[in-house]
């Protein structure tokens, strides 16, 4: 691994913030580090306030989506609320959906057949919509490129209002209303809401007319913070205030669907890590190996009872869903090694029959022992479809815009996005992907990198600055967990692979003639044992460890040498 430390911030703001605050001078060193310089900034960071939500009447065409749904209400129309089958999707239409079942009765929901119907807005679900006389479709996290799909249901008389974050292309469909904060002509001051963040947004502002404050909006934030973790949104401006509320929400009274998964899974104190790893993957595994409609029915589940049996129900998904994952991942890495790609600068690989619900995970498997750009394609119907993956730095979507002559359809983010081609294509495609991954990405980017926020002596570890560092969370992407190198260190001699293929390793550490140890874990760093048995440097996080009802501060290592 690439070790990368910080630059150092200036020293004269660096001084002036630890003053401020009467904090070490490693604190203020890396809030300095996150554009924190102020007293102020620091009061709005540790304390991320609702004050600072904003108005969502920001947002370009947001009046006129409000002015839509009223009419809606006021004639008695049907609304359908049509989101995507992950997390972002599922989240959002159970969120806006129980909003509006409080303003209006005749809201139905839908989320699109993974394996039929594939990503965002169908045919099928415009032809159900007017099958079932809906006359107003809310989309969430998808349709900022349904153009077709938005013109084929005006035909049908039947109006789109547009709650997308991913990029828009050149043209934006001719709906009622597109809220997408990433539209050029939006002015918007906050550009990366998840999708069920632009859900929260529009509810927010159909709550403005009923004398609503932010305030009565808080119920609803457990759904926004699953989203906003399990989405790898930056958690910074908006997202962190409502993240960080959320999470208050999950851990004091979320509503049913994440109560009975908190209950099947007896954790007490959620973070937003537990989110990522434990509640998304789960509401993830309806629409993977089942369908997303069963994540909704939890999630807007009024009867715990009720969501109980639901949540173990999605515990087999679950649990499924893992064993598939492992399996198509072998095979995946057979594939490679059989076909000899190991030198390449990206890995494309393709089996017809891998579940589709599964591919996207694969992709990240494959990424951890082959770190470079990533597609992982299984059949669909009469295609083949794919989810990509990328590294850091590599722009994976803009990859895929350069082969576009070989692709039929495909979106997302710079790191991950979904395609469909043709069969025929599929070795053309994969030539040039290959081509375009080897001309433009910088090749250090294909050794994984740890950035280091600052190096620290192990004295510094104290219970004051390790509880400052706790109050830097929520973390994500752009307020990531601090990162600390320590050099010279030494293991007390008990230091052991342990796990049950020895793959992990337990040390106790201590530097220079400060005797006193530190307890540390190095997860899959089992077979760097032998550098421990003389001086080493290590990079790692900090954590607490709770054994026998004793906490204590831990290292959780990220690499040694």
């Amino acid at each position: 691994m690439r070790w990368t430390l910080k630059s150092k911030p200036d020293k004269e703001k660096v001084d002036n913030l630890a003053n401020a605050l009467g904090v070490d001078k490693t604190i203020a060193a890396i809030l300095c580090q996150r554009n924190i310089e102020t007293f102020e900034g620091a009061k709005k960071y540790f304390r991320p306030s609702l004050d600072d939500i904003h108005d969502p009447f920001l947002m370009k065409d947001m009046d006129l989506a409000v002015q839509r749904i009223e009419k809606a209400i006021s004639e008695n129309e049907n609304i359908l609320i049509y989101g995507d089958y992950d997390v972002d999707g599922t989240t959002a239409v159970s969120l806006v959906s129980s909003y509006l079942k409080t303003i209006h009765s005749n809201i139905a929901t839908y989320i699109p057949d993974r394996y039929a119907e594939g990503y965002g807005v169908s045919y099928l679900g415009i032809d159900f919509a007017e099958d079932n006389d809906f006359s107003l479709i809310i989309a969430l996290d998808c349709g900022i490129k349904a153009i077709e799909k938005v013109a084929y249901a005006k035909e049908k008389n039947i109006d789109f209002i547009i709650c997308d974050h991913h990029k828009p292309g050149d043209e934006i469909p001719n709906a009622v209303a597109v809220l997408n904060a990433k539209r050029v002509d939006c002015n918007y001051p906050f550009d990366e809401l998840c999708g069920c963040g632009v859900g929260f947004k529009l509810i927010q502002a159909l709550g403005s007319n009923r004398n609503q404050t932010i305030q009565d909006f808080v119920p609803y934030l457990d759904l926004v913070a699953t989203a906003i973790a399990a989405d790898i949104v930056p958690m910074n401006g908006e997202n962190r205030v409502l993240a960080y509320h959320g999470l208050q929400v999950i851990n004091s009274n979320p509503r049913n669907g994440i109560k009975a998964i908190i209950h099947q899974i007896k954790k007490k104190e959620l973070t937003i890590t537990d989110v990522v790893f434990v509640i998304a993957p789960r509401i993830n595994a309806a629409g993977r190996m089942k369908h997303g409609n069963y994540a909704v029915e939890l999630l807007t589940e009024m009867d715990f009872d009720t969501a109980v049996d639901f949540a173990a129900e999605i515990e087999i998904f679950n649990a499924d869903r893992k064993d598939l994952d492992k399996k198509i991942t072998n095979e995946a890495l057979i594939q490679i090694i059989d076909n000899e790609e190991e030198n390449k600068f990206s890995s494309v690989v393709f089996q017809e029959n891998w579940h589709k619900g599964v591919i996207g995970i694969v992709a990240s498997r494959l990424i951890e022992k082959y770190y470079r750009p990533t597609l992982v394609f299984t059949k669909s119907g009469d295609k083949l479809a794919a989810s990509a993956r990328s590294v850091k730095g590599f722009d994976v979507y803009e990859a895929l815009h350069k082969c576009d002559e070989f692709i039929e359809q495909f979106g997302g983010h710079k790191y991950a996005a979904g395609l469909t081609l043709l069969p025929e294509n599929y070795n053309n495609f994969k030539n040039k992907f290959e081509e375009v991954v080897s001309k433009t990405i910088d090749k250090t980017l294909l050794t994984p990198e740890i950035v280091v926020d600052s190096e620290i002596e192990l004295s510094e570890i104290t219970p004051k600055f390790f509880r400052i560092i706790q109050q830097m969370a929520p973390f994500g992407p752009q307020n990531m967990k601090p990162v600390f190198r320590s050099n010279c260190v030494r293991d007390n001699g008990y230091g052991k692979k342990v796990g049950a293929d020895q793959t992990h390793l337990k040390l106790s550490v201590f530097q220079g003639d400060n005797k006193k140890t530190m307890n540390a874990i190095g997860f899959n760093l089992g077979d760097k044992m032998e550098l421990v048995e003389d001086d080493f440097d290590i990079v790692y996080t900090l954590d607490e460890n709770e054994w026998n009802g004793y906490k204590s501060i831990q290292l959780i290592l990220k690499d040694l040498k």
